[in-house]
């Protein structure tokens, strides 16, 4: 089977859109919001579930045959070709007024995403990629997105959401070594920390324990960008795990190596 790639393109973008109406007209407004977890807090509002409702009905009008995974209504369809849902990353940030938070859209074939969309509709910037292509859109503004080209770790900058993730003494090690062996580090950003490295803002991204509909959106932004993504032991993150992102395939093989050795 082949894809129309201009086509898996616009239902990216008019699927951000759809989910940009219901995300809008609730931040940074008296929202409920639920907790997901028995034992300490995942934190869900009306924005992420009806923002994916509207996203699913966008790809399902265009890709009806395709199979869909998102964070909050599940899974759903088989096919060779699936669409990853995340319809607020960063709802922590959404919750709190914080403008970080972003609508990713993946889409994979045989599990490895190939094309992917982060927004940020309140800022107003889109980060979209497919083959051959990574892009930058804000108002009229469309640019090429490139990375820094880093390949040192000594003058990189790093981002993770927090240093809290790396919740036992042996991951904290992991995250204690690299933060020594770079220049500066960053924290609370969730998916937009990965859009900085894809536009060359920022040279390492390094999470544990990120779902498929975390990263998938994001790995073929950072590709395609000219950056490198993996999971620690070297394999492929579009179904999640612990991962890294870095500006250049040189520098990715530097941070593992800082990583795997702590």
């Amino acid at each position: 089977m082949t894809i129309d790639l201009a086509k898996v393109e616009a239902t990216l973008l008019a699927a951000a859109d759809a989910a940009a109406g219901k995300t809008l007209p609730l931040f940074r407004t008296n929202l409920g919001v639920d907790n997901k977890l028995a034992a300490g807090f995942d934190p869900v509002t009306e924005a992420d579930r009806s923002a994916e409702t509207a996203i699913r009905a966008v790809i399902g009008e265009n890709f009806p045959d395709h199979a869909i995974i998102g964070e909050e209504w599940g899974n759903s369809g088989d096919s060779e070709y699936t669409w990853i849902i995340d319809p607020v990353d960063g709802t922590r940030a959404f919750i709190t007024g914080v403008p970080v938070w972003g609508t990713l859209i993946g889409f994979a074939h045989n599990g490895v995403a190939i094309a992917g969309v982060m927004a940020q509709p309140f800022i107003g910037e889109t980060f979209l990629a497919s083959p051959g292509s990574a892009t930058y859109h804000r108002n009229s503004l469309t640019r090429p997105l490139r990375t820094s080209g880093q390949t040192e770790l000594a003058p990189s900058s790093v981002f993770t959401t927090t240093p809290s993730l790396f919740s036992s003494p042996e991951l904290m090690a992991k995250w204690k070594a690299l933060e020594a062996a770079t220049q500066l580090q960053r924290f609370g950003l969730d998916c937009y920390g990965y859009a900085l490295l894809a536009a060359g803002h920022a040279d390492i991204v390094i999470e544990p324990f990120l779902n498929t509909y975390d990263i998938a959106a994001l790995v073929p932004i950072i590709r395609q960008a000219g950056g490198a993504i993996a999971c620690w032991d070297g394999s492929e993150p579009t179904g999640g795990g612990n991962v890294v992102a870095a500006a250049t395939p040189a520098l990715l093989e530097k941070a593992l190596a800082v990583v795997n050795a702590a």
